[in-house]
């Protein structure tokens, strides 16, 4: 049994030629030592930056990028050629161009893309109060509008890399139920124009 137990022991240093009595002279003769500064780091992803935006404007756009992995430069154009439309990207915005706290905005569309229905008015206003947040803050408005279910009904669309601006036109139709075009299309062909990839 003794035997057996050291066969066992034993067979991995045999079959790989190890002499198993003298371990300690055994070096592995493969192995490849690799300098520190020989390891690169991995390419970084690429994205898109609006240089000559507004403040709010590039936080919508990274957070479109980093927190929603759109990638798609007509997409990414859209998105915000609407939100211009919408808001001019002024979190504090009451339909009719008035700057107000989310508690001020009594009548009308309020915030980045004017929540107008009571339904969604008043959901950035109880998403905001469960995060404690405030819901005239753009990041807190952000939060709320990748909640909504009219976003997450649209969400893979703008997330699909190639399509058309009439198909990323449409989803925004969708998730927004804008009435007026107005300059959607104009505000989105300029940021084509605008963004570049880094």
């Amino acid at each position: 049994m003794k035997r057996l137990l050291l066969g066992i022991l034993l067979f991995p240093f045999v079959v790989l030629g190890i002499d198993a009595l003298e371990p300690e002279e055994w070096k592995p003769s493969k192995v490849k030592i690799v300098e520190k500064e020989q390891v690169t780091e991995l390419e970084t992803k690429k994205r898109w930056v609006c240089e000559d935006c507004t403040e709010n404007e590039k936080i919508v756009l990274e957070f479109l990028q980093e927190e929603r992995g759109i990638e798609d430069k007509v997409a990414l154009s859209v998105i915000m050629g609407n939100i211009k439309q919408e808001s001019k990207f002024h979190p504090n915005i009451c339909e009719g161009g008035a700057r107000v706290p989310y508690h001020h905005c009594h009548r009308g569309g309020f915030g980045l893309i004017q929540w107008t229905t009571l339904g969604r008015y008043t959901g950035l206003g109880r998403f905001a109060n469960r995060l404690g947040g405030d819901p005239t803050d753009i990041h807190t408005q952000l939060g709320w509008m990748v909640s909504e279910t009219e976003w997450r009904k649209v969400e893979h669309i703008f997330k699909t890399p190639g399509l058309s601006q009439d198909s990323y036109m449409n989803a925004a139709y969708r998730w927004l139920g804008w009435g007026i075009h107005g300059e959607r299309t104009t505000y989105s062909n300029q940021y084509m124009n605008r963004l570049v990839q880094v």
